[in-house]
């Protein structure tokens, strides 16, 4: 009973943030003014969140947890790029159905100068979990392998192009471009003349 009711409080207190964030801008709007909003003392926030950034960074603590998720879970026999491509297109997944969550993460961060500056990419301790994971599924590769690290490295770039194209204009089928665009991570990119 006490994880469910502080499981709620932590989505009210998301749920709160985010809308003072769309409503006044990330970098007008403090942990005071959210906990004022959500009634509750800044050291119960601090619970839930170590600073008002945790509550921006939250979809892509998500997203790369999808990634290490999957690598752990998938079975065995696939190649690397195999396991990259298979788990950056669940994390297509998760984009598709929480959209409007993501795209309204993407116009705070495009008007918070603090956001810009921090957020250029996948946060280097997330790219290293994903690659220690990877290498723990490749036969004879270790986490300082620099082909796994590459390859984490573009499929997070496919990824990320992807993304910006997807919550920038719609794409009439999103999940097969995702597909295409990360073939290209074993194939190549063929560039027209």
């Amino acid at each position: 009973m006490r994880d469910r009711k502080r499981e709620q409080n932590r989505v009210k207190t998301v749920e709160v943030a985010w809308r003072l964030f769309m409503e006044r801008g990330y970098d007008n709007v403090t942990v005071a003014d959210i906990c004022a909003e959500t009634e509750i003392a800044p050291r119960t926030f601090h619970r839930y969140f170590a600073a008002k950034e945790d509550v921006v960074t939250d979809p892509i603590r998500r997203m790369a947890a999808i990634v290490t998720d999957h690598l752990a879970g998938a079975p065995a026999g696939l190649s690397a790029t195999e396991l990259m491509s298979a788990a950056m297109r669940e994390v297509g997944a998760f984009v598709v159905a929480h959209r409007a969550w993501l795209a309204a993460l993407r116009q705070v961060a495009r008007q918070s100068h603090q956001l810009r500056a921090a957020h250029a990419g996948v946060p280097p301790e997330q790219e290293r979990e994903i690659v220690r994971t990877l290498a723990s599924r490749s036969p004879g590769a270790g986490e300082d392998d620099w082909r796994l690290r590459v390859l984490v490295v573009n499929a997070t770039g496919v990824f990320r192009v992807w993304y910006d194209d997807y919550l920038g204009a719609r794409l009439d089928d999103p999940l097969p471009r995702l597909d295409e665009m990360l073939a290209t991570l074993a194939n190549g990119v063929p560039v027209s003349e």
